[in-house]
């Protein structure tokens, strides 16, 4: 979840997600974690927005931060909020522990203009070795064991893809990142984590 940056500045997936958006803009991060990406972009962009969040460690810790923080289940969709009340919607690395995975994608699209969604690759390489193996994947991206992991929905670029078509949602940009690098080659098989920006196709 977009929480924890890492010390002297943002985690690399988070740069990149910050460079997403538009300075200035109005954002609304989904399972905004201690806040930490919400305060960098009202920092260094300019932003306005809030932050939703479930855990009660990480709603305190993004007060602390100065974060306007909404405690809040995603689960539960974003009715309270108009269409277009924000210019981009974030969900970063918690797609994977969603359940109504198209349900909240639909709702994003609707209250912004555009959504930047994360995830990490299932089909990256070493996971790929690692179920080979048997096993199984553990990695940065994936730090849980199969039997205590909070991810219930794991995909692979292709497969977000594949989603994004069926729902009618345009994808306006593609990061894959390996090792905290984007990677250009064959990123379905090289690309641990993926970062998209899409919208509404309507």
């Amino acid at each position: 979840m977009s929480g924890n940056g890492k010390a002297g500045g943002l985690r690399a997936d988070l740069t990149i997600i910050a460079g997403m958006v538009r300075p200035g803009s109005r954002v609304l991060d989904l399972g905004c974690g201690d806040g930490t990406l919400m305060k960098a972009l009202a920092r260094e962009r300019g932003v306005r927005g809030y932050g939703i969040e479930i855990d009660d460690a990480n709603v305190l810790a993004a007060l602390i931060n100065g974060v306007n923080v909404l405690q809040g289940n995603l689960e539960r969709g974003l009715a309270s909020f108009a269409d277009g009340s924000f210019d981009t919607v974030l969900l970063s690395q918690t797609l994977q522990a969603m359940h109504g995975i198209e349900a909240l994608l639909q709702d994003m699209v609707r209250v912004g203009r555009e959504a930047v969604v994360s995830f990490p690759n299932f089909r990256y390489a070493p996971h790929f070795r690692q179920l080979e193996a048997g096993h199984m994947p553990v990695s940065d991206s994936l730090p849980h064991q199969w039997h205590n992991t909070p991810n219930v929905h794991l995909c692979t670029l292709a497969d977000f893809e594949d989603l994004c078509g069926k729902l009618g949602l345009d994808i306006v940009e593609r990061v894959a990142l390996a090792e905290g690098r984007p990677v250009h080659a064959e990123p379905n098989v090289n690309g641990e984590l993926a970062i998209y920006r899409i919208r509404s196709g309507a």
